[in-house]
C-alpha cells in the first residue's frame, strides 16, 4: 500500500464520522466522503496533498453532501427508504468549522455503527472495510471475488438497516458495549481470516484484506490500549501473518505450516505479536483472542517444526474450549493432540465434531481426518477423506492440495 492510499484510509473515518457528527445521515455521508476520496486520489498526485489534508476531505464531502441533500435523487431516496430527513436548508445554512470538525476520533464509535446488531455479518465486514478502511467497493468486491453490482449491494442493505434500526452516530449504551464490542472484533477478525486464507478464488490469501484488518486493530488498540483482547488479536493477526511469505511457493501453491521455510517468516511481527500477547496474558482478563495469540506464538518462536511444543498447545487448546464453544476450536484441538501424543487420540478428540452442524459440511473436518488417518496408517480413509475434502473447499489452491495429497496415496 502506497504512503498515499494509506494517508487516505487513515483519514477515512475522521472525515465520514465529522461529516455524520455535523449533518447526521450515515447512508448520504458515506456516500459523500467515497467521492471525497475519488477526487483526492484524482487531484493530489498532480497537485500535492494539501497542508490538511483533513480539512479539504471534509469540505469536499460536505459540498457534494450538501448537494446530495438538495438533489432531487437524494429526495427519491429519501421517499423510498421512507427517511425522517429535515429539510436541506437546515444543513446548508452555515457550514461546517473544518477544525471543530476535525479534532475527535471517532473511528470506535464509527466502528460500533458499521457492526449494528441490526446488519448480517457480511454486510457488517463490507461497510466496515468501505466507512472505516477507506476501500472502494470496487476494491471490496475484488477481494472478496463478488461482482461488483452485489457488493453495492451489500454496502446499501446495511445502511439501509442501521437507518431502520433508528441509531445514531453515538457510543451504544454501556450496557450492550461488551457485547457490540465483541462484534466489532469479530468483524475485523473475519476480515483478517479471509485475506489469510480466501473462502475462494484461485490465490490463498489476499494481502490487502490482512494489511487491512492489521491496520484497522491498531486503530482500535490506540484508542483502547488496556484492552486484552484488542491487544491479544492484534498479536493474533500479526504472529498469523508473519509466516505469510511461506505459506505458498512459486506456483502459488499451499505449503502446509509443517514444510515451510521459516527463514521465510517475519521475524519483526513475530516479536512484535509475542512481546503483545505475553504482556497482555500477564495483567488483563484473559479472552478467547489473547489464548489463539498465545497457541500462534508458540508456533511463532519454534526454530523447527519439530521443536514445538505441542503439549503447551494441547494445554492452550483445552483452556480456549473451556472459554470459546467453537468447533474450530476442537479440530485445532484434535490435531495438537495427534503431534503430541498420536493420531488415534487426535481421531478420538475430532469424534465429537460428527455430530456438530456446524462443522459438518466444512471441508477443513474432512482435510484434518485425513491427516490424522494419514498418520495412524490407514491409508485409505486418508485417500477418501482428501478427496471429500477437496469436493467441499471452493479454494482452489487448497483444492488442488488436498487432490495432491489424495492421488499421492493412490496404489
Amino acid at each position: 500500500m502506497s504512503d498515499f492510499e494509506l494517508l487516505l484510509r487513515e483519514e477515512t473515518p475522521q472525515v465520514l464520522s465529522a461529516l455524520v457528527r455535523h449533518y447526521g445521515h450515515f447512508d448520504l455521508a458515506e456516500e459523500a466522503v467515497q467521492e471525497a476520496l475519488l477526487a483526492a486520489a484524482q487531484q493530489w498526485p498532480s497537485e500535492g496533498v494539501p497542508d490538511n489534508p483533513r480539512g479539504w476531505l471534509i469540505r469536499v464531502g460536505s459540498r457534494r453532501l450538501t448537494d446530495l441533500l438538495r438533489s432531487e435523487s437524494a429526495r427519491r431516496r429519501r421517499e423510498e427508504n421512507a427517511a425522517n430527513l429535515a429539510a436541506p436548508e437546515e444543513f446548508v445554512a452555515s457550514a461546517p468549522d473544518v477544525d471543530d470538525l476535525a479534532g475527535r476520533d471517532d473511528t470506535l464509535t464509527l466502528l460500533f455503527l458499521c457492526c449494528h446488531p441490526a446488519v448480517s455479518a457480511a454486510s457488517q465486514i463490507a461497510l466496515t472495510l468501505r466507512a472505516v478502511g477507506g476501500l472502494t467497493t470496487a476494491q471490496i468486491a475484488a477481494a472478496f471475488l463478488v461482482p461488483e453490482a452485489t457488493m453495492a449491494q451489500r454496502i446499501s442493505r446495511a445502511k439501509r438497516s442501521i437507518k431502520q434500526a433508528g441509531s445514531t452516530f453515538e457510543m451504544p449504551p454501556e450496557a450492550e458495549r461488551d457485547a457490540r464490542m465483541g462484534a466489532v472484533l469479530h468483524v475485523l477478525y473475519l476480515i483478517f481470516n479471509e485475506g489469510y486464507t480466501a473462502s475462494s478464488g484461485t490465490s490463498l490469501h489476499s494481502a490487502e484484506l490482512t494489511t487491512e484488518a492489521i491496520r484497522l486493530v491498531r486503530g482500535v488498540r490506540r484508542l483502547l490500549p488496556d484492552d486484552g483482547e484488542v491487544q491479544g488479536l492484534l498479536a493474533l493477526m500479526l504472529l498469523t501473518d508473519a509466516r505469510r511469505p511461506a505459506r505458498t511457493d512459486a506456483d502459488g501453491a499451499l505449503v502446509p505450516l509443517a514444510e515451510q521455510d521459516r527463514s521465510k517468516w517475519n521475524k519483526s511481527m513475530i516479536v512484535e505479536g509475542e512481546a503483545l500477547v505475553t504482556d497482555a496474558l500477564s495483567r488483563t482478563q484473559l479472552g478467547p483472542y489473547q489464548v489463539q495469540a498465545a497457541i500462534a506464538a508458540v508456533h511463532g518462536t519454534a526454530e523447527r517444526s519439530e521443536d514445538t511444543d505441542w503439549p503447551q498447545i494441547v494445554a492452550l487448546y483445552q483452556v480456549l474450549e473451556q472459554i470459546s464453544d467453537n468447533p474450530m476450536v476442537t479440530l485445532n484441538h484434535a490435531v495438537a493432540v495427534a503431534m503430541a501424543t498420536g493420531p488415534k487420540e487426535g481421531l478420538a478428540v475430532l469424534e465429537p465434531l460428527d455430530s456438530d452442524n456446524r462443522i459438518t459440511e466444512h471441508h477443513r473436518l474432512e482435510a484434518v481426518r485425513a491427516h490424522l488417518l494419514e498418520m495412524s496408517g490407514d491409508l485409505d480413509g486418508a485417500r477418501a477423506s482428501y478427496l471429500q475434502a477437496a469436493r467441499r473447499t471452493t479454494s482452489i489452491p487448497e483444492r488442488n492440495y488436498l487432490q495432491s495429497k489424495a492421488d499421492h496415496l493412490t496404489p
